[in-house]
């Protein structure tokens, strides 16, 4: 059974997690221990897993270490008012081959997407995206990725896959699953104008670090749309992070918190991964993703159950006439979210109609009333008639 790969939480630990005062994470989560073995997943909504494996990781000098430090910081949390049960199911350790680790890492996610359970993926090198993406073959016919990175990790297809070449053989390789991929937070200077050009091609989504951070909700409806999103460690600036391998620009710490959030809120999201985390001695680094990971907690718990979308009740309805057509927009009551129709060609055998409802923000309604289409809306809309 493919549970049967995952290995326990180290003892010193597990002891950690047990001295924490009543009422914290460490007392309150399920864990995989070598004493008890693996907890009941009956009741789980959460499952946290560290892949040891950085081997196709271009910048790495050493195998992996472990990822203790994270739990611990993890278990000393106090967790919110939450009704879902969480559990840190221990290791995945590398295999004999990458793509040994790689089979691992896909038939688990798989698992866990069956068994309606959210898997939670601390790596490792970023290139372990790839079999969680392709987790979803006999799942999902097309799904939609979204990656936090400074780069978009295109890549060279040609090449063999690495941590800046995964998401190129998402886009190459059958089965041509994804929908649509979506960088938040790209500087300019770490993508060369090719893969920028190639992305606008494809109408993919990216937006620039300088725009989210100007205004972070402009992520949302980007991150309520997708499926699988992965966020890059590194693309925390490095002061935050106090980590000297870092990079001077990026995302505050709780900027990303707060796309942690967005993401555990999501009611679409299935699968979810923080990598490129360092193994040794980095206790600001270590703080910094268990508290990212903590508000992916706080986000699930606060899950509204709007996908797949009904508008039939409970929403409001705008027209925006614009040019030739009338836009349709709608808003929730209950969480005062935006979303707007699509046009669906029927004419067209494709698998898309699942997409007709395009995540949106209340800008992108007061954009239309000025006669401007919105610019995600026009790309989408593009891809449909693909």
């Amino acid at each position: 059974m493919i549970l049967e790969y995952l290995q326990p939480i180290d003892d010193a630990t597990v002891a950690h997690a047990r001295i924490q005062e009543d009422r914290t994470l460490g007392k309150t989560i399920q864990l995989h221990t070598k004493q008890d073995g693996l907890p009941d997943l009956e009741n789980v909504d959460i499952a946290m897993i560290a892949v040891l494996e950085n081997r196709r990781d271009q910048n790495a000098l050493l195998p992996m270490g472990n990822l203790d430090g994270v739990r611990r910081k993890l278990y000393e949390l106090f967790p919110g008012n939450w009704h879902s049960m969480i559990a840190d199911l221990g290791n995945i350790m590398p295999g004999e081959s990458v793509n040994d680790t790689y089979f691992v890492v896909r038939e688990l996610t798989a698992h866990f997407i069956k068994q309606g359970i959210i898997p939670i993926i601390l790596g490792g090198s970023q290139d372990l995206m790839y079999p969680i993406y392709r987790a979803f073959d006999e799942i999902k016919p097309m799904i939609n990725v979204v990656n936090v990175d400074r780069r978009f990790d295109l890549g060279n297809i040609e090449m063999p896959i690495d941590s800046h070449s995964y998401i190129g053989k998402m886009v190459a390789t059958e089965p041509y699953n994804l929908f649509n991929y979506s960088n938040l937070g790209y500087q300019t200077y770490f993508n060369s104008q090719e893969e920028i050009d190639l992305l606008d091609r494809l109408f993919f989504d990216a937006v620039r670090l300088g725009e989210i951070q100007g205004d972070m909700t402009i992520a949302e409806p980007v991150i309520r749309d997708c499926d699988l999103l992965g966020i890059d460690i590194l693309s925390v600036q490095a002061n935050d992070l106090l980590y000297d391998k870092g990079h001077p620009n990026g995302f505050q710490s709780a900027q990303m918190c707060s796309l942690s959030r967005y993401s555990g809120i999501s009611d679409r999201l299935k699968a979810f991964g923080i990598f490129e985390i360092p193994s040794g001695d980095f206790p600001v680094l270590e703080s910094a993703v268990s508290q990212i990971l903590w508000y992916f907690f706080e986000g699930y718990n606060f899950r509204h159950g709007e996908y797949p979308v009904d508008v039939s009740s409970g929403f409001l309805k705008y027209q925006v006439p614009i040019e030739d057509q009338v836009l349709k927009f709608y808003k929730s009551v209950k969480t005062e979210r935006w979303w707007i129709e699509l046009p669906f060609n029927s004419a067209i055998n494709n698998k898309l109609k699942q997409y007709t409802l395009l995540p949106c923000d209340k800008k992108d309604y007061l954009q239309a009333t000025d006669q401007i289409l919105p610019e995600r809306w026009l790309k989408a809309r593009q891809k449909n008639e693909i």
